[in-house]
């Protein structure tokens, strides 16, 4: 065995190569208390990325879906934990994923344990880091949208944080669940963390025109949307700017939008400038998204009416040449439509 102090919460763990194979063999003892030292055990090694390698590759994760039933809850919240360092790396997010263990984690969403359920979503959220993943999780979209009216503050977080990834890939399966007058209940909360992961996952179901029908049709949308934009947070303020932004491109969207006199609070967060380089990066999103909702309010003659007397600030953004060159060619573009007329075709 190892030299190391002894640890009564954790099994004696054997040297090198046996360690892992030696403490799976743990887990199949019948008493609660040695399966709980060796998970302690495990999730200590696991830690270190090749111990992963040499879990997947031992052929042990089969083990594990025996545990996720086990009759004792903090042996079922434990795996899960150990599940959760699995996915830190590729490899684990890969094996899980090939594994089958998406119905078992499914069902241990409705776990009596809090603790099991948070580690669950802690889960799912890391195998959301790779494209299959969140492809896999799509199915489970109608019950993780069920679950965020009943957590807790930090589930919650992870909920959204999962539904914006899935949502990324395919916002439908969210917007045929409700997905939008769910989530406008989480966007006036008074945590910050709910607040931008829930814009975030409303801006994902908004880029296609079912997702732009549905903020438009659910009146209480865009006025909170636009409250928003005055956030303390950076990130909040961007997320709200890029829903408003796709909500513009409709004829509904621009006239709410217009009728909530949205264009001088636009203007204002596009006038801002971080002073440090992180701000910069931080607000450069910020800039953007409020350039292209302006771009698209300004094909409505109002809307273009009140942007033409905003010209010079517009073009300073445009024609700066210290200016980043995203937010340069974004103002080019909204300069260009603003200023737009038909051709004279009486000269043709």
């Amino acid at each position: 065995m190892a030299g190391s102090p002894y640890d009564p919460s954790r099994a004696p763990v054997a040297y090198g190569r046996r360690a892992v194979p030696q403490l799976f063999s743990e887990l199949q003892q019948q008493e609660a208390p040695r399966r709980l030292r060796a998970l302690a055990s495990l999730c200590d090694l696991l830690r270190d990325p090749e111990r992963i390698s040499c879990t997947v590759s031992g052929g042990f994760l089969e083990q594990l879906k025996v545990l996720l039933k086990d009759e004792d809850s903090i042996v079922r919240a434990k795996t899960c934990e150990l599940l959760h360092l699995l996915t830190a790396h590729r490899i684990g997010r890969q094996a899980l994923l090939s594994s089958s263990f998406l119905p078992h984690l499914s069902e241990l969403m409705d776990d009596s344990s809090s603790s099991c359920r948070r580690n669950v979503q802690r889960v799912l959220n890391r195998l959301t880091l790779m494209p299959a993943g969140a492809e896999a999780l799509l199915t489970l979209v109608p019950k993780l949208m069920l679950k965020l009216r009943e957590e807790e503050e930090d589930v919650q977080v992870l909920l959204l944080s999962t539904l914006s990834s899935c949502s990324c890939l395919d916002p439908l399966p969210a917007l045929a669940s409700d997905g939008v007058s769910l989530l406008l209940h989480k966007l006036s909360d008074s945590s910050t963390d709910i607040r931008r992961e829930a814009t975030a996952a409303l801006m994902a179901l908004s880029v296609c025109e079912d997702g732009m029908r549905q903020v438009c049709e659910e009146e209480e949308v865009l006025p909170v949307l636009v409250d928003l934009l005055r956030d303390e947070d950076v990130e909040v303020q961007a997320n709200a700017a890029g829903v408003i932004m796709y909500a513009a491109i409709t004829n509904e969207g621009k006239q709410q939008c217009l009728d909530l006199d949205v264009i001088p609070i636009l203007l204002s967060l596009v006038s801002q400038d971080g002073e440090e380089e992180k701000d910069k990066e931080r607000k450069k999103a910020l800039v953007m998204y409020s350039l292209r909702a302006l771009t698209a309010l300004a094909e409505a003659p109002q809307g273009r009416c009140l942007l033409l007397e905003q010209l010079p600030l517009l073009g300073r953004r445009s024609e700066a040449a210290e200016e980043d060159q995203d937010i340069r060619r974004n103002a080019q573009n909204a300069v260009r439509v603003i200023t737009w007329t038909p051709c004279n075709t009486g000269e043709l």
